[in-house]
């Protein structure tokens, strides 16, 4: 046996199909994979068992998405992976829900910041979000109209739940949502760009 397909086969030792299945689902379906998600059941923050094994087995993620026409990125600020299509005319859909995410995290931002509070409350599940900040988020006529140019017709409700999908938020009760760390990452970097820009 080669030494090539030697290293080939190890690299796949200790990696369940299921569990690589999982972790591709996920990236190519637009999420990030986080280092820590939460339960619900137990309204607590856990380890998240597809990042551990990403994280464990980096190299070969990193040389199995390459064949499959991805980068695979990690954010050290955020703790969590996520893919970028290695060709030049990426798809009309990437762009379209990074543009989303963007304008989402925007805005939740920008609300935040105007009723004096700071950004890091947003990442935490005893603060965020609540039911009266996306009633008055719902009330603004400018916001409503940026979240319609989005493409988010059917206004907050939607637009957190594209969130909670792709693991930019999560959800901490009815009507209650809190940023992950890849949201309050993207959030602070877009916070970073428009400060430099301004």
């Amino acid at each position: 046996m080669s030494e090539a397909t030697e290293q080939q086969r190890s690299s796949f030792t200790g990696i369940l199909p299921k569990q690589s299945a999982a972790v591709y689902r996920e990236l190519t379906a637009g999420k990030v994979v986080l280092r820590e998600l939460w339960n619900v059941h137990t309204a607590e923050r856990e380890d998240n068992p597809l990042y551990n094994l990403v994280f464990n087995h980096l190299s070969h993620f990193t040389e199995l998405y390459a064949h499959l026409g991805y980068e695979l990125h990690f954010s050290e600020a955020g703790g969590f992976f996520y893919i970028r299509e290695t060709s030049e005319d990426e798809t009309d859909e990437h762009d379209e829900n990074a543009l989303k995410i963007q304008v989402a995290l925007l805005l939740i931002g920008r609300y935040f910041a105007r009723t004096g509070r700071d950004l890091m409350y947003l990442g935490r599940p005893d603060a965020g979000l609540k039911d009266d900040d996306l009633a008055a988020m719902a009330a603004d006529d400018e916001y409503n109209d940026i979240l319609r140019t989005a493409r988010f017709d059917k206004g907050w409700g939607e637009t957190m739940e594209f969130l909670v999908r792709r693991n930019f938020a999560f959800r901490s009760g009815a009507e209650r949502y809190f940023l992950s760390s890849a949201g309050m990452s993207f959030l602070n970097q877009l916070v970073t760009t428009y400060s430099e820009e301004s």
